[in-house]
This record gives C-alpha cells, sequence and structure tokens, in this order.
C-alpha cells in the first residue's frame, strides 16, 4: 500500500481529506427523510448513487424492517443530495415466514405505467388460505394485475410508490382476491423502476 501523501504547499490535497460529505435525503412523498451521508470530491459524482434502507428507518415503525428500499440521488445542492425512488424488496426470510404447506403462492409480475409516463415493475404475490387449482390461480393473477395497471394509471409515481409501499394497493387488492378465493394474505414483494 503507498504512503499517504501530506499536505504541501502548492500541492492538492488526495484521499479522504479532499471529499466533502452529503447528507442523503428521501423525496417528499417519503417525507424528505435523512438516509445517511455519502462522501465525495465532487458533487457530480454523488448523482447516480443508490442509497439503500428499510421502510422502518423511513417512518420509525420497526415492525417493517422487513422491506428494503431503494433511492437514487437525482439532485445535489449544496452539502444535501434529493433522492428518487427506484424500487423495493421484501426480504427472503418474511417471505418464507409466510409460507404455509397446502396452500398455493401466486406471484404476478406487472409492468406498469403510472400516469406521468414513469414505468414500474411490480411483483405481487397472494397466500391463500387452502391449495387453488390452475384456474383459480389464473383468475388471482389475471384480477391483480388488471388491478394493478388500473391503479398506476390512475396516480402519479410518487403517489403510487407510496401506496405500493406503505401497504395501501395491498390491502385494495386483498379485498377483491377474497372474493375469487380465500385468501390469508397479499403482498407487493418487489419493485423496480425501468
Amino acid at each position: 500500500m503507498a504512503p499517504r501523501r501530506k499536505k504541501q504547499s502548492g500541492r492538492r490535497v488526495e484521499g479522504w481529506k479532499a471529499k466533502s460529505w452529503f447528507q442523503v435525503f428521501a423525496p417528499e412523498n417519503f417525507g424528505k427523510t435523512y438516509l445517511g451521508d455519502t462522501p465525495s470530491a465532487d458533487p457530480e459524482k454523488v448523482m447516480g448513487r443508490v442509497m439503500q434502507t428499510t421502510l422502518g428507518e423511513i417512518i420509525q415503525d420497526y415492525s417493517k424492517q422487513n422491506t428494503k428500499m431503494r433511492f437514487k440521488v437525482v439532485e445535489v445542492g449544496g452539502d444535501a443530495a434529493y433522492t428518487t425512488f427506484i424500487g423495493h424488496e421484501v426480504t427472503k426470510d418474511y417471505l418464507r415466514a409466510l409460507v404455509k404447506r397446502r396452500t398455493s403462492r401466486i406471484d404476478s409480475l406487472v409492468p406498469v405505467t403510472t400516469n406521468d409516463g414513469k414505468k414500474l415493475r411490480v411483483t405481487t404475490t397472494c397466500f391463500t388460505i387452502n391449495r387453488a387449482d390452475a384456474s383459480q390461480a389464473k383468475a388471482i393473477r389475471t384480477m391483480v394485475t388488471q388491478m394493478v395497471l388500473a391503479r398506476a394509471a390512475e396516480l402519479s409515481y410518487e403517489d403510487f410508490a407510496r401506496e405500493m409501499v406503505l401497504g395501501d394497493l395491498s390491502r385494495v387488492l386483498f379485498k377483491d382476491v377474497k372474493k375469487i378465493f380465500p385468501t390469508r394474505r397479499v403482498e407487493v414483494i418487489k419493485s423496480k423502476a425501468i
């Protein structure tokens, strides 16, 4: 490892001493919550960085630690960096805990476009009380796909992201899916900005 260069008159500073710390904040739809700090010598290099945190950290509800969220820096002003939501995912151990014997897990992958033209890939899953046959699973998948597409078309990207992550979309889906087949739970388990 090369020795660190010391600052001398006329020489530029290298390494950590040359870097500034930027405070990173969540977008407005998630309350502009402080996400953490990131170091950089150049504010332009902060752009595009991805920060990961949990939903529990953002809304101060530690029962929501099972949802990992990702934000991308899109604007830098002074020593602050502002982000946009680019996706979320429910942890694998949480999903494993929901799976039970003699029940069905029905996944749906839905590419959606919000009313402001932004695109997302949304994955939902339904956990049934009893095992569903192929036609029931297909009916559930079709209904979930139509409802997610319709809801995304009604809302802006920010509003849809918030509704999806906080569980409002899951509650709406659950009410309608249980009319088709006895359902234990509906979750939006993953999303990714395209």
